[in-house]
């Protein structure tokens, strides 16, 4: 496998980026989340919510083809998705360096993150990369005009 390439995303990239999202979100947060949250997070409401988040956004690129992607808030690292077939290939982690750098970068210290308590892949994943379980963090989230609570740990690191 060639390396991936990271580069910012663009307008176009979105789709591409709506349907990973949607797609590696149900390969983890189903059963972990409420269910209300489950059925709203339809492919639909992920290209509604992607444009908006172009600039904030890094994809990760593997011979011309969008295979992951982060979303920086602040000091959050909000999102970090790979395409559910490349799971394991290493991207995740080229991601996430990325996103520790861009955080770092901005001016932050600290970096943190939220996963769903059940999402135990993605908690060993952080735990192997340096990241610390803060404890309990009732994540609030809106879908469908709806307010969820989703119960997740909060994850941070020491990043500048």
């Amino acid at each position: 496998m060639t390396t991936p390439t990271l580069r910012p995303a663009t307008p176009g990239d979105m789709a591409t980026v709506a349907d990973i999202w949607h797609a590696a979100w149900h390969t983890s947060h189903p059963g972990h989340v409420p269910d209300g949250l489950t059925a709203a997070r339809t492919l639909e409401s992920f290209h509604e919510r992607t444009p908006a988040r172009v600039a904030d956004t890094t994809v990760a690129e593997l011979d011309g083809v969008l295979v992951g992607f982060i979303m920086i808030d602040g000091d959050e690292v909000e999102q970090v998705f790979v395409d559910p077939g490349r799971h394991g290939s290493g991207i995740a982690t080229l991601l996430l360096d990325e996103a520790e750098r861009q955080v770092a970068a901005a001016g932050h210290e600290v970096a943190w993150l939220a996963v769903a308590i059940g999402n135990t892949r993605a908690r060993a994943f952080y735990e192997k990369r340096g990241w610390t379980n803060e404890g309990d963090l009732p994540y609030e989230v809106t879908a469908a005009g709806e307010r969820f609570i989703s119960p997740c740990r909060r994850y941070v690191k020491r990043v500048g």
